[in-house]
This record gives C-alpha cells, structure tokens and sequence, in this order.
C-alpha cells in the first residue's frame, strides 16, 4: 500500500478539520496535533495556515475549472444538465468550509478574492451555455432578460447553499446534503421548460431527495 507523503497528509487533515469545525477555529498547532507531529514538520511543508487554505483553494479550482469548461455548442440533456449539477455540488461539498465561511475567508485571504471572483464568473457561463442549449433544442422557452436573471440567481444558489445548507445542522457539519442543492436548481429552471421537459425534470429531481 502506497505511503500517503507528510505534505498530502496534512492537506487531508485541514480539509477535514475545516469542513468540520470552520476554518477559522482550526490552528496550525490543532493540526499537527491531530497528525501527531511536530509542528515544526507541518511548517516545514506550509509555513502558515494561510498557506495550507491557498493550497487547498488551488485543488478546488482546478476541480471546478475543468467542470466548468462547458463547450459552447455542446447540445446538453437534461440529464447531463443533472449530472453537472450533482458534480458540482459533490466538489463544492468536498471543500466546503470555502463556503461555509465564505466572506470572512475571502475577507483574510485577499489573494483568493480575484480568483474565487473567476470560478463565479465561470459558473454564471455555463449555466448560460447549458440554458441556451436547451434553447438551440427547443426544449426551453426564456427570454434574454429572463435567462440572464435565472443564471445569475443559479449562481447564487451555486455559492450559497453550503451555507445555508449548514444552519440547518449546526452541530453537525458533517451532515451535508448535495442532493438538495441539485433539486433546488433543476427546480429553477423547470418554470422555462416545456412541458414534457418540466415532469422529467421533476421526476429526476426527486432522485436527489
């Protein structure tokens, strides 16, 4: 079995004491400590904790990035359009304490904000390309205005619903849910749909419940 290198490690734990506690509860010391290891070892891979949110930041966006680069004349399913969905949430459940804290950590890592500004940027894209597909193929029916608000408000959804998701169940944030952001979005977009189109995406939807 492949030895997990000390520097992997250390990003596993953050991640997992971010998500768990919050980022900005968790210290250095409290890491190495769940590691069992000095903390000398863990600065000699990050030397601050800010180092270690960049680092982990880095591997969502990669993530999301390529998730993103939704080609503009792909012609998307509804099915497809579910799967993105449930892809995103998945990854924006795995980094999740990005979200759950978004504004105060965009607030003390101000190298972030450009960047983070960027993935927002991209998600408001695709969601149009996907909208606009649906269109090509008869199966939407929306106008410009209309499109531009429910793209706007299906990024908001898409940064938001970690931490709303999180009020729920405070004492536990380990409990999270993707499915139920899916469900939220695809209902989104059912209003514009045919009819046909609005009972499969209903039904489909319920298989995120």
């Amino acid at each position: 079995m492949k030895k997990i290198k000390t520097r992997d490690r250390i990003l596993n734990t953050s991640l997992a004491l971010f998500n768990n506690m919050g980022e900005p509860n968790v210290t250095t010391l409290l890491i190495s400590d769940e590691m069992d290891i000095s903390p000398g070892n863990l600065y000699y891979h990050f030397k601050s904790k800010g180092d270690i949110v960049e680092e982990l930041f880095k591997l969502y966006e990669a993530e999301m990035l390529e998730l993103l680069a939704v080609p503009e004349d792909a012609e998307i399913s509804l099915d497809q359009k579910g799967f993105f969905l449930h892809l995103m949430f998945e990854a924006v459940a795995r980094y999740r304490f990005i979200y759950q804290d978004l504004v105060n950590i965009l607030s003390r890592y101000d190298q972030l904000q450009s960047r983070f500004r960027r993935l927002r940027t991209k998600k408001t894209e695709a969601f149009r390309v996907i909208c606009q597909s649906f269109q090509r193929q008869g199966v939407m029916r929306i106008d410009p205005e209309q499109l531009e608000a429910v793209c706007e408000q299906l990024t908001l959804t898409a940064c938001y619903w970690s931490s709303f998701d999180t009020l729920s169940h405070l004492n536990d944030r380990e409990s999270v849910d993707p499915g139920r952001g899916v469900y939220q979005m695809l209902h989104q977009v059912i209003p514009y749909l045919t009819p046909e189109e609005q009972e499969q995406a209903r039904v489909m939807s319920r298989d995120y419940l």
